[in-house]
């Protein structure tokens, strides 16, 4: 969910030359001052409505754009608002707000330093007292003090893994976690109704009375807590393991290096060009370890050292990735469910050597993640959830947990975010690493490899393989027309039941909601396989065993009936499918790309490598030509 700031009438009826005069009064950042100015003076209208006329989003995840002049970018004008706006929704919204005061770091981007000082100039003004990281740092850092101090809220500013023009301001609530619906709405309205710039005196904000610098108390006591995860400290202390590590150009080298040494383990060797924290992440296109090419260098000092294991975070350390040379020769790049997976299991072994019981032990995963975690709680009798992709979701669902007696042990998403422990709630690539190169030593002195140990996981919990990517769609009609097909076939108000498509291949049974009033015809089959449960969280929908129900007839669903658990949202697409062969398939719209993305995946039950690929390629196929038609759609 995103909510418009809409900054005064920056509407569609105020001239666009009135917006930039408003501008140029409010703005006191020369440099973003001279942007608009020049386009004035150019009479470039067209980049101005860029600029000026639709305000920045709150969503979920706080602010995120490019950093530019403007009521829809990113500068110091609109940090200053949102921070206004923030201050007196939580001054009023939680309970001894001031007091209690609120945590704000930064990480190395251009603008980070000041974004933060001027998001602390706001809270001052308010009367809160305010805990800062005043030195660069990564993002777990402040989720992890807020829980600790009792916080009332945090501010981190970041763009995590975006392109270096980009920066972004991460709202965390009360209990560590990021916010969710409602608050942002009730955030962006607090913000709409304190809309001018009232402070930009930041100089010298770090030294006023109400500040404190908790750098290092909070620092202690984050690698303290981060200790219940160690599993075997002799056998880290005698490991003869070496590995690569890169930061990627951001902040977690030193918070890497100290928890190795807080774990017992030997350090990293550093990959000289990515080590030291640069805004400009000049060796790599993206700086996400994901990207293809992104560890490429740090497998080169790998190879040149006869070094087996490359661990890396991404720039704001909250995320990790791994990859490791195996038996052949050849480097294993870890996807993110594979990681999952081989955090899962060792947290499940974790517990139970701290003798936390499975049946009190929560772990969570999001929707478009692996089903391996589910399977793996259906044996093992631990407590599972899914939930809506975004950490944002998970972490509140585990805070639910804790509240409940559960020991929040494990969430993550298959884009290389972790929570391991419950001592941060939201995705942590520090303790990530930890945690995993811990296993790696342990694996080592086996004489194996975590992909060995990863092997052990399919063989004992089946088989998953999984193909995620997506198609670029820059019409959002077009968009809307693919999701309206996929839902409803030719026509909303088609009257034959199973009916074939016009290309004589997609078969289609009708449910008619009478409460609606609209005919979904959903397809039957994809790939070839039928299709036996079908969530989609747009129009609100769900239902189980839909092939046994439907079996080519006409369903009638009654007012009520079927509803999703999950939050149902007209403003986005997001529809999930499940075959009778093991698959899985979300397909959904991004929030801030111009792509139509899908997960897919394929659970073979008997550990039946070459059934499981062939399945998936004919559910990648049908993908393209039965559901998005990419061809005909020109995508």
């Amino acid at each position: 969910m995103a909510v418009s700031l809409n900054c005064k009438s920056t509407t569609s009826a105020v001239p666009i030359l009135k917006l930039a005069e408003r501008w140029l009064s409010e703005d006191k950042d020369p440099e973003t001052r001279k942007q608009i100015q020049l386009l004035v003076d150019a009479g470039d209208d067209t980049k101005l409505e860029s600029l000026l006329r639709q305000p920045i989003e709150f969503g979920t995840a706080g602010l995120r754009s490019r950093m530019e002049a403007g009521y829809s970018r990113l500068n110091q004008l609109t940090v200053i608002i949102a921070s206004q706006g923030l201050a007196a929704y939580v001054e009023r919204e939680v309970p001894n707000a001031l007091s209690r005061g609120v945590v704000v770091g930064h990480d190395h981007r251009h603008n980070s330093n000041v974004f933060a000082q001027l998001t602390m100039r706001a809270f001052l003004d308010h009367g809160f007292k305010v805990y800062f990281y005043p030195g660069l740092g990564p993002t777990p850092q402040v989720p992890f003090a807020i829980k600790h101090l009792e916080a009332a809220c945090g501010v981190m500013i970041t763009a995590s893994h975006n392109p270096k023009d980009d920066n972004g301001y991460k709202v965390y609530w009360e209990n560590g976690a990021q916010i969710k619906p409602p608050l942002d709405a009730g955030i962006a309205q607090s913000i709409r109704e304190n809309n001018t710039p009232k402070n930009w005196d930041a100089a010298s904000v770090e030294s006023e009375t109400n500040v404190v610098d908790v750098t290092e108390s909070m620092m202690n006591a984050y690698y303290k807590a981060a200790q219940s995860l160690v599993r075997n400290p002799e056998l880290n202390r005698a490991t003869k393991l070496k590995y690569v590590y890169t930061p990627m150009h951001g902040v977690g080298a030193p918070f890497a290096a100290r928890i190795l040494e807080a774990f017992g383990l030997p350090p990293y060797i550093p990959v000289p060009e990515q080590a030291s924290p640069d805004p400009d992440f000049p060796t790599v296109a993206f700086p996400n370890p994901e990207e293809k090419g992104a560890l490429d260098m740090a497998k080169a000092v790998a190879d040149k050292q006869g070094v087996e294991l490359v661990v890396a975070n991404d720039p704001d350390a909250d995320r990790f990735a791994a990859a490791e040379k195996q038996a052949d020769g050849g480097w294993l790049m870890f996807t993110g469910d594979q990681l999952g997976s081989v955090f899962a299991a060792a947290v499940l072994e974790n517990s139970r050597h701290q003798g936390i019981p499975d049946a009190k032990l929560a772990m969570v995963n999001s929707t478009v993640s692996s089903r391996m975690l589910k399977a793996m709680a259906q044996k093992e009798g631990f407590h599972y959830a899914d939930t809506l992709t975004g950490f944002k979701w998970m972490a509140n669902e585990l805070a639910a947990l804790s509240k409940q007696g559960y020991y929040a042990g494990f969430g993550y998403e298959e884009a290389i975010g972790y929570m391991v422990g419950n001592q941060v709630l939201d995705k942590d690539g520090i303790t990530a690493l930890g945690v995993f190169v811990q296993l790696a030593a342990r694996m080592h002195a086996e004489g194996r490899r975590v992909g060995d140990y990863l092997e052990e996981q399919y063989a004992r919990y089946g088989y998953f393989a999984s193909a995620n990517s997506y198609f670029i769609c820059p019409d959002p009609q077009k968009t809307n027309k693919i999701f309206a097909h996929i839902r409803y076939g030719d026509s909303k108000n088609a009257s034959s039941s199973d009916k074939d498509d016009d290309d004589g291949r997609v078969r289609r049974s009708e449910i008619v909601r009478t409460g609606p009033g609209d005919v979904l015809r959903y397809p039957q089959t994809i790939g070839g396989f039928p299709v036996c449960y079908i969530r989609d969280l747009t129009i609100g929908f769900e239902m189980t065993d839909v092939d046994k129900k439907a079996a080519g007839e006409r369903i009638v669903v009654k007012a009520g009936e079927y509803k999703p658990t999950f939050p149902v949202s007209s403003g986005s697409h997001m529809i999930t499918f499940e075959t009778r062969n093991g698959g899985r398939l979300t397909m959904r719209t991004s929030g801030t790309e111009p792509k139509i993305k899908y997960y897919l995946e394929i659970r073979n039950t008997d550990n039946d490598r070459i059934a499981a690929a062939k399945d998936l390629a004919r559910m990648v196929d049908a993908v393209a030509n039965e559901l998005v038609e990419a061809s005909k759609n020109e995508l």
